[in-house]
């Protein structure tokens, strides 16, 4: 298994690496900040969890799946953005990242899982892209700064406790004529909550 070496904060991942390992900085309280290399298709499970300085990381297009655990604890974790070739973000792969304000979900990933999110009470919004067709349970428990969510049409599967203990949460945004839908597959103390987006208008084309 490859060894990666971290130098003033940063980690040093060498080109032409294919692997990060399950547990490989697990607990590295000193890792401020990673940037993977296009090399890299897999991040294990755990990866980096509790990282704890972690600040910031880039992750390659090469990437096709956040695994479970893969940043539980990095509590200094402020925003991500997930590359647009990830399908799946793992159970509980941010739980805890109370630092979390800010996080990008590209219209390639299907699936969120279970406890995805779950207590990180930095988060005030989320859009859930189109592609999402499953939310796993307590994917956002306890988010107790989130007020506003976007979900898109197709969610064909919510688990149990999605938004539990979200106290600030005023609005669920869903599209037009879809809240029936969505009533269907929330709990009834949720339903108040849900608004109906404007349909989008399309341009007109020149003549």
């Amino acid at each position: 298994m490859v060894k990666f070496e971290i130098k003033d904060g940063v980690a040093i991942i060498p080109e032409g690496t294919t692997e990060i390992g399950s547990y490989a900085f697990k607990g590295c309280t000193s890792l401020q900040s990673v940037t993977v290399p296009e090399s890299v298709t897999k991040i294990g499970d755990n990866a980096f969890v509790c990282c704890t300085s972690l600040e910031s990381i880039t992750l390659p297009e090469s990437v096709t799946e956040i695994e479970e655990r893969t940043f539980e604890g990095c509590t200094s974790l402020k925003s991500i953005t997930i590359p647009e070739s990830v399908a799946k973000i793992g159970n509980s792969a941010f739980l805890y990242c109370n630092s979390l304000e800010s996080i990008t979900i590209p219209e390639s990933v299907k699936e969120i899982g279970g406890r995805t999110f779950q207590g990180c009470t930095s988060l005030e919004s989320i859009v859930i892209p189109k592609g999402v067709t499953m939310i796993g349970g307590s994917a956002f428990g306890g988010c107790t700064s989130l007020t506003t969510v976007t979900l898109p049409a197709g969610v064909k599967k919510i688990e149990n406790d999605v938004f539990y203990e979200c106290s600030a949460l005023s609005t669920i945004y869903v599209p037009t004529k879809k809240s029936d839908y969505y009533k269907k597959r929330l709990p009834e103390e949720l339903h108040g909550k849900i608004v109906e987006l404007a349909p989008e208008k399309k341009a007109k084309a020149k003549k």
